[in-house]
């Protein structure tokens, strides 16, 4: 299939106009509710100008949340809580051993493009994959990352990595998931991103073979983020919180 996310010129995604874009890692799992007033707030201080973009890497106890397009008959098991976000896409779940990073970038600096944002974002889990030799694909119908299973059966593929993204003047947080090494079990209480053909599935990193630290995931990241969104002069540490 032709995706049509394929042929998006990134590159104006990067270079040095915005500056430098901090990174911070928790090191313990953060609650949905504080996540996502976390971000709200950052979003609001990056666009009056008075914040630098953040990614934000972390960690979510056990839950499902329910994007904008997403239907509550998806949630076929409630084994945990159920959060509605405004976010794009459908039902997901997250959890412990999967990497969630949040990102809050400038598109009106950067490039003001919701469609070729969501290719980068795409094109930034594929190159982080790529690290641990791992093929990750698009799929212009089916948003987020996928590889091919052909171990399970003709045509299989499953999920490996989510997206999904809101704007707020023009400022984009929400984000990715990779999934690293999660309870893969709690996919099964949901319909993920409503996505029903049984040829598609959830993966991991440790399901396909690659025991990995978060750590290790997060330099990947970090590396394949410059490579997307352009290297930074003058990087800002990293905080640990």
């Amino acid at each position: 299939m032709v995706n049509d996310r394929q042929s998006l010129d990134l590159t104006t995604f990067a270079g040095p106009a915005c500056g430098a874009v901090e990174w911070r890692i928790s090191g313990s799992q953060v609650a949905y509710p504080e996540a996502v007033a976390a971000m709200e707030a950052r979003v609001a201080e990056i666009a009056a100008g008075s914040a630098p973009e953040l990614v934000w890497l972390l960690e979510h106890p056990p839950l499902y949340t329910l994007g904008t397009s997403g239907k509550a008959s998806d949630l076929l098991e409630p084994r945990f809580p159920i959060f509605a976000t405004g976010r794009g896409g459908q039902l997901t779940y997250h959890g412990p051993g999967q990497r969630v990073a949040y990102v809050m970038l400038d598109l009106k600096r950067r490039r003001p493009d919701v469609r070729a944002y969501v290719a980068a974002l795409e094109q930034w889990i594929i190159r982080t994959l790529a690290a641990f030799n791992v093929r990750g694909e698009r799929r212009e119908d089916r948003v987020g990352v996928w590889v091919k299973r052909p171990d399970k059966g003709k045509d299989f593929e499953d999920k490996i990595a989510a997206i999904g993204v809101r704007l707020k003047r023009w400022v984009s947080f929400h984000g990715i998931a990779i999934n690293v090494e999660p309870e893969l079990a709690h996919f099964d209480a949901i319909v993920p991103c409503g996505v029903v053909d049984p040829r598609y599935g959830v993966t991991s990193l440790a399901d396909l073979g690659h025991v990995l630290t978060m750590a290790d995931v997060d330099i990947a990241l970090r590396q394949a983020f410059e490579e997307v969104f352009g290297p930074r002069e003058a990087r800002l540490p990293v905080a640990t919180v």
